[in-house]
């Protein structure tokens, strides 16, 4: 079995490289594909404003029951369209827009109604698409008219010889006509204004119409304080279940193993008693099986031991209990650790069996031939572990109960799990906790 550990310490860590700065070239492809989603935003604009048009129309008809099927019918598309926004809105700022929706029960049209209706974040969808036909077409309509503004101006002799006499003559009003081509070349320098224009406002208004998405669309504070409520209580109740779980599996061990060979032990000693004055061969025979008993009982305890509280890890920390798991595993695997120092002791027992238990579902389930483990310490004060191997892939959390256990013990910390495991591999296994360094 070969192993390849890596530990480096603050001292040791490189500074992260410098950050190219961007070309021209990179500038202007973001121009124009933030221009690209101008277009795609106003069409979004548009089919609000018929979104809102459907709901105003099914609100008043709930009375007559024909409303209800429309309002949620209307409801379903409302929210359709804001996750798209949400998940624009966050492309743009790099951080997600969560949905502040209240759940809907499974239950009948006339309490999911009801619950929608009572959701504040319903009648802010509303007021959202309202204002998104408005500022749609200020920021993203903006964009786009600079750009269709710009390709006018500069082709405008041509559309002049091109279009009828009617038509294109009075670009500026009636006190400026158009008289001949020649005068239309007086047009031309507009279109490097309106291109100029364009590049230095598309991000800038690109960016003011993803405010207001996460303005209006986002969670508002007594959302985030109801759903951090939900998310304790979930937490609590499954870290309760967990400590339940292990409190039985503990009893279990001890009740058929180290506690039966006790009892085997008792039983050897006392037919050792019996016949120690008639055979003291079969007496060498018992206290043989006595020591094996005791021996094998000894493991067990320490094995239990192990699995509440590895003494590695109170000794020589999560660096060192890593080292060790990694010598013990049978697939060769690296370890990289990048800690300042020790760690809160409840945090360091949960990094260490969350990766532990990420390891062996990768040793028994994807097949691998090395496997990775980094630990850090962010500069937030966040440990992340990732756990990466060459396996099969096609692991998830939705599969199995090896990665929701890690996902419960993780909660408990308020700690996340991401999994990247495409079929065919490779597996990463990405665990965070927030802590601070001891």
């Amino acid at each position: 079995m070969n192993d390849s550990r890596e530990t480096f310490s603050p001292g040791d860590a490189s500074p992260p490289p410098e950050r190219p700065r961007p070309t021209l070239r990179s500038l202007l492809a973001l121009r124009v594909s933030l221009t690209g989603w101008s277009v795609v935003l106003l069409a979004g604009s548009i089919a609000g404003a018929a979104l809102a048009t459907l709901w105003i129309t099914s609100v008043p008809l709930i009375a007559l029951g024909a409303g209800i099927p429309l309002t949620l019918l209307a409801t379903a598309l409302i929210r359709w369209l804001a996750d798209l926004h949400r998940q624009w809105a966050a492309r743009r700022f790099g951080e997600s827009v969560a949905r502040p929706y209240l759940p809907t029960p499974d239950a009948g049209w006339p309490v999911r109604l009801w619950t929608i209706l009572r959701d504040p974040a319903t009648w802010r969808d509303w007021t959202w698409l309202v204002i998104n036909s408005l500022t749609g077409w200020l920021t993203s309509g903006l964009s786009v008219l600079l750009v269709i503004g710009g390709f006018v101006y500069l082709l405008y002799p041509l559309i002049y010889l091109l279009t009828p006499p009617q038509v294109f003559r009075t670009p500026l009003g009636e006190a400026f006509r158009l008289h001949s081509a020649g005068q239309s070349f007086a047009l031309v320098p507009l279109g490097p204004v309106c291109f100029l224009l364009w590049y230095a406002t598309v991000t800038r208004l690109a960016n003011l119409n993803a405010r207001v998405i996460r303005l209006l669309l986002g969670p508002t504070e007594q959302a985030r304080l109801r759903a951090r409520v939900r998310q304790l209580a979930t937490s609590r109740a499954e870290t309760v279940d967990t400590q339940a779980g292990e409190l039985r599996r503990i009893e279990r061990d001890l009740h058929d193993g180290a506690q039966a060979r006790l009892v085997s032990l008792g039983m050897s000693l006392g037919l050792a008693e019996q016949l120690l004055p008639e055979d003291q061969e079969a007496v060498r025979q018992l206290l043989a099986e006595a020591r094996d008993s005791a021996s094998g009982a000894l493991g067990e305890l320490r094995d239990l031991v192990r699995g509440i509280h590895p003494p590695v890890l109170a000794d020589r920390g999560l660096d060192g209990a890593l080292q060790a798991l990694a010598l013990a595993n049978p697939i060769p695997t690296t370890v990289v650790t990048r800690l300042p120092g020790r760690l809160p002791a409840p945090v360091e027992s949960a990094a260490y069996f969350a990766v532990t238990e990420a390891l062996s579902n990768a040793i028994k389930h994807a097949g691998v031939r090395h496997i990775r483990i980094t630990v850090e310490l962010g500069p937030a004060g966040e440990l992340t572990m990732r756990v990466a191997d060459d396996g099969r892939g096609g692991a998830s959390p939705h599969h199995g109960t090896g990665l929701r256990g890690i996902a419960r013990r993780l909660a408990a910390f308020d700690g996340t799990l991401a999994v990247d495991s495409p079929p065919g591999g490779p597996t990463e296994i990405r665990m965070s906790l927030p802590c601070a360094s001891s």
